[in-house]
């Protein structure tokens, strides 16, 4: 079996290595053009590029699939499957079309729930209790197409979505080769998805990481959580960002202010109010500083108790 992979991020390296240590025939890596990074905004590859160069693989980059000849180019690989996982780029149906055996996508949520481009973030801003993968036949629209196989796995109450998508990403890393097998042999029947139970997760902008300490602690505990690593949630003090980077809910119950800072009785560190409940803060970064725990950070800003934080 010939097949072309498609992706980008450190979700796609997993599901690429299995397929190398299964001794698939890849013919080409697809992935997003280098991209500007670091302070230096220097060019920087993409984790899957950098695979892909280190196994000696072919790496395309296209901008988009509706340059001259990049369709071309890939018909050359004669894939007779095309694997995608967070590839970052809509396939026209022309590229939908081409190989024998369709378009296989391993997308982490199940579907239909949270099509789109933040499924695992929307599940911990849900709080569910599982979450999981999907892989599925592409088609024309977002995450529309029929269903070959789903796995789910609890969602931990310190998952982040870097820590969930790491798992989720080994998860489909597994099930693919389960898939293709099966698929090549006509063992699997795609199922249709549900519509009436589809959910979509748009884009996070950069503005969603400011903390509104008017929501309740379990609201910014998920948000705190779902935003980790990007955007990260913050807060302002002084003129400067205060990162939340680690916080749980304050089980005791306790009241405060929305914003206001808070010393702990039973426990390290410090809790701000919100508007139902007190969170508690474990590690936090203000800017230009490393990150610490908050008591540790409270040592270097004694001033810090009784502070209150803006709502929005």
């Amino acid at each position: 079996m010939r097949l072309v992979f498609m992706g980008s991020p450190q979700f796609a390296v997993p599901p690429l290595e299995h397929l190398l240590l299964d001794r698939y025939q890849v013919a080409a890596v697809y992935t997003q053009p280098d991209r500007p990074a670091g302070r230096g905004r220097g060019l920087a590859a993409s984790l899957v590029k950098q695979l892909a160069q280190a196994r000696g693989l072919t790496v395309v980059q296209p901008a988009n699939f509706k340059a001259a000849g990049v369709i071309e180019q890939l018909k050359a690989f004669k894939p007779d499957v095309i694997v995608v996982a967070a590839f970052g780029q809509i396939l026209p149906e022309s590229v939908l079309a081409l190989p024998k055996l369709g378009c296989l996508n391993i997308h982490p949520s199940l579907l239909p729930r949270f099509r789109g481009a933040s499924p695992v973030a929307s599940s911990i801003l849900a709080g569910d209790d599982f979450s999981g993968v999907t892989i599925m036949l592409m088609d024309q629209g977002l995450d529309t197409g029929p269903v070959l196989t789903r796995a789910q796995i609890p969602v931990s109450p310190r998952d982040t979505t870097g820590s969930l998508t790491a798992k989720l990403s080994w998860l489909g890393a597994g099930l693919l080769g389960e898939v293709l097998v099966g698929w090549s042999r006509g063992e699997l029947t795609p199922q249709p998805q549900n519509e009436a139970e589809a959910s979509y997760s748009g884009p996070i902008a950069k503005e969603e990481g400011e903390i509104d300490w008017g929501l309740s602690a379990v609201a910014i505990w998920r948000r705190v959580r779902a935003f980790n690593p990007w955007p990260g949630c913050y807060s302002r003090w002084r003129g400067k960002t205060l990162k939340i980077i680690e916080a749980v809910p304050l089980e005791e119950g306790g009241t405060a202010k929305a914003g206001e800072v808070v010393a702990l009785t039973s426990k390290t560190g410090f809790g701000i109010g919100t508007g139902d409940g007190v969170l508690v803060i474990l590690r936090v970064q203000l800017e230009g500083k490393k990150a610490m725990p908050s008591d540790e950070f409270l040592r270097g800003q004694r001033d810090f108790i009784g502070m209150v934080l803006p709502s929005d």
